[in-house]
């Protein structure tokens, strides 16, 4: 429930401070003294969008804070999932509004974003205006109401969740007969490229390799030509290196026995003998194996021609790129090939799942159909209690064509309010004053059924006068016994009926004009209650009207 709200620099509230009780309770006011003011306020802390214009003209920030019981609640599971630090007592929900259109929200003065602000907000407080009143004719609303009522909770979680699992399979079987559809149409053209880079035989390291003798054997005669004259410089019988270094070493051992160092000359010589003669007998040999092979020439030439041929079509530059895109083909016409496979097996397996769907749906209807014939009955009985005494309502609940997240049931509240006329859809036939107590009606069918948080009615009895607004109020009274009410008013009957009754009024002094709210005593209540029955003149029998109506005499 809601036990305090703290609004400051909102519109023309400067500072306001307010607690509040359990059970009903009742805010009345002038026309334009500000009671929308303070649900706009209320809105933010719940997660409504913020504007600058709200802001107190020349303030620089605006706050409103509402601090909640949540005791009677169990939001232990609901924080885990949002990440929100889990109180079991108490939630203060803060909104701050800056001059510069910046918003920051706050959950126990940990700062939250403005979608965890909703969620929780949800939770806590349901604000039903005129505008609501709308959402009857809604659909979806409706099945809402009757799975509330229906306690199909936990039924209709599961039915949600092996329908997402449906439809999430029924997606990838469709997108798999569109790529299956795709391959087949290009299977052609990738048998085509795969055939001719398979006929290629690539080898990552071939290109490489055939460049190094592509150039071998182009320079051939040259390098033959260059070894052939280092052999020569090498061991030619007269100039020869070899040669000379013999006659060197011939020249060292003369100095052998006169000459100390002599030794060490001669080894050194004979080192590079042995080191030179066995290079120039490797470089003879590799003369001679240098060969100009056309023919080799002309297959290395053909052979690389066709590499650089399919890197240009393929818009690559080296084999191991080709190789990639040979095993990107060979995958895939592997899985053209295996396509009807994958095709029949995904069928099955949606066909499994669907199975499972439409059981729970199956149940889930049935529960509904079931639970109609009660929910009817109880409604005609409230409503009928609320002047309507010739009132026929039915849940109307045909099969869909497909199902849907809500089920396989098609559901429309049909409505007649007199005897003669024949059921029609609410919205299309009930007046503002018959929505007003059929809303009414299932709000508080509702709040038999489920836990609901806080309900905040903004002027419900829009249509309703007399007897059927003392009806009304004793029916939100009623309610009040199991959750907390507040219903904004202009109704004297209803205003009449709440534990604990607020006066939105508007004051001005000479910085401006100023929307305030105060708790009325039981004298100043009889006093409001009165001028509401009676207008701006109060009489004696309006004051005595007033304390009958409140049971104060």
């Amino acid at each position: 429930m809601l036990k305090s709200l703290y609004i400051k620099n909102y519109a023309l509230i400067d500072s306001l401070e307010m607690d509040f009780e359990s059970g009903f309770s009742v805010i009345t006011g002038e026309t334009g003294a500000g009671k929308s003011i303070i649900l706009g306020a209320l809105s933010l802390i719940l997660g409504q969008r913020a504007d600058t214009k709200a802001l107190k003209q020349g303030e620089a920030k605006c706050v409103i804070e509402g601090t909640f019981d949540v005791s009677a609640y169990d939001l232990k599971s609901f924080c885990e999932e949002a990440g929100i630090e889990y109180d079991p007592e108490t939630y203060i929900l803060r909104r701050e509004i800056l001059s510069s259109g910046k918003s920051r929200a706050f959950i126990n003065d940990s700062p939250v974003s403005l979608n965890e602000l909703k969620d929780l907000g949800g939770f806590l407080i349901d604000i039903h205006s005129q505008h609501q009143n709308l959402m009857l004719g809604d659909t979806h609303f409706q099945m809402q109401v009757v799975d509330s009522l229906a306690g199909t909770g936990l039924l209709l979680k599961d039915y949600k969740e092996a329908f997402k699992i449906y439809r999430l399979a029924d997606k990838a079987l469709t997108e798999l007969k569109e790529l299956a559809a795709q391959n087949k149409a290009d299977e052609d053209y990738f048998r085509f490229q795969y055939e001719a880079l398979s006929e290629a035989k690539l080898s990552e390291d071939e290109q490489q390799e055939l460049e190094q003798e592509q150039e071998l054997l182009n320079h051939a005669e040259d390098i033959k030509s260059a070894l052939y004259k280092i052999h020569t410089l090498l061991s030619d019988d007269d100039k020869g290196i070899v040669t000379s270094l013999k006659d060197s070493i011939h020249t060292a051992n003369n100095l052998n026995g006169v000459y100390p160092n002599a030794e060490s000359i001669i080894q050194r010589l004979d080192s590079a003998y042995i080191d030179l003669k066995d290079l120039s007998g490797e470089i003879e040999r590799s003369a001679g194996d240098v060969e100009f092979d056309p023919e080799r020439l002309s297959f290395i030439e053909e052979r690389l021609d066709q590499l650089y041929t399919l890197q240009q079509k393929h818009r690559v530059s080296s084999v191991a790129e080709l190789l990639v895109i040979y095993n990107d083909l060979k995958t895939k016409l592997a899985n053209i090939d295996s396509f009807d496979q994958q095709i029949e097996d995904q069928e099955k397996d949606l066909r499994i799942k669907q199975e499972k769907m439409l059981v729970l749906a199956e149940k889930l209807s049935k529960q509904r159909k079931t639970s109609a014939p009660k929910i009817e009955k109880q409604l005609i009985d409230k409503i009928t209690y609320l002047g309507m005494p010739n009132v026929r309502f039915e849940c109307r609940i045909e099969a869909k064509s497909h199902p849907d997240t809500s089920g396989i049931d098609d559901l429309q509240f049909m409505f007649s309010a007199n005897k003669n006329m024949p059921l029609q859809p609410v919205a299309d036939v009930a007046s503002g004053g018959e929505i007003s107590r059929v809303m009414l009606c299932l709000k508080s069918m509702i709040a038999g059924a489920t836990a609901l948080p806080t309900i905040i009615f903004d002027e419900i009895d829009t249509g309703v006068s007399g007897e059927v607004a003392d009806k009304m109020g004793q029916i939100m009274k009623d309610f009040g016994q199991q959750m907390q009410v507040i219903a904004i008013t202009h109704l004297p009957q209803i205003a009449a009926k709440g534990k604990a009754h607020y006066f939105v009024y508007k004051a001005d002094d000479q910085k401006g004009t100023t929307t305030n709210l105060k708790r009325l005593t039981d004298g100043q209540r009889i006093q409001e209650i009165a001028q509401m029955l009676s207008g701006a003149k109060i009489t004696d029998a309006a004051i005595e009207n007033a304390k009958e109506m409140l049971e104060l005499k």
